[in-house]
């Protein structure tokens, strides 16, 4: 079986970095892995993987350290897997540009369809980039998720203990309920943890 390309795993945790190498190894992916933030950006410097799966909270150079090296001097796009969905968390997370952010505890079989969409969203980018722009919007190929959208889906199924489609098709039904687009929808639910957050804060 070929290869769907390189992926980068981040996480000082031993036992969830085990799980997710040979979770996406078994989806098709080649995996490399890195338990702190500077073997990290060396790896990723060597290998330019596809994509990198950050933790954010680790000793040394945390995954928002290493998220702002891969964007600013590798151009590797990142996504995020952590266990806080906080105010502060959300806020940096969008401010550095994440294709995605997933809160733990994830089943892997959760995180490897959120790994493809990511992956997904990286070649549709670099195809439109470098490839014919003709004929572009006449092409079906599903429309990467926003990054709003993707960091709402993962509040979703943090809060309430769903799947990754099921937290998406329950932000759909509440865009239609409500008469909003979906885009709109996930930036309410992500402006109503930051108001929770602020309520918290207050007492």
């Amino acid at each position: 079986m070929s290869s769907k390309g390189k992926i980068l795993v981040v996480d000082d945790d031993r036992l969830v970095l085990v799980t997710l190498v040979q979770g996406l190894s078994q989806a098709g992916y080649e995996v490399l892995d890195a338990d702190n933030g500077d073997d990290a950006i060396l790896i990723a410097r060597q290998h330019k993987p596809l994509l990198a799966l950050l933790d954010i909270r680790m000793e040394g150079k945390s995954g928002f350290d290493v998220a702002a090296y891969l964007r600013d001097y590798c151009q590797i796009p990142f996504m995020f897997l952590s266990a806080f969905s906080d105010e502060a968390t959300l806020k940096q997370v969008k401010a550095l540009g994440a294709v995605a952010y997933l809160v733990k505890p994830l089943d892997i079989r959760q995180i490897v369809p959120a790994v493809d969409n990511a992956v997904g969203q990286v070649q549709s980018h670099t195809s439109r980039q470098s490839g014919p722009t003709e004929n572009a919007s006449s092409t079906h190929e599903p429309q990467p998720m926003p990054q709003c959208v993707a960091m709402a889906v993962g509040v979703l199924m943090h809060r309430y203990s769903l799947s990754r489609i099921n937290a998406l098709r329950r932000l759909q039904r509440l865009a239609e309920t409500e008469g909003h687009l979906l885009v709109e929808q996930a930036e309410q639910v992500l402006q109503a943890v930051e108001s929770l957050s602020k309520l918290g804060d207050g007492h």
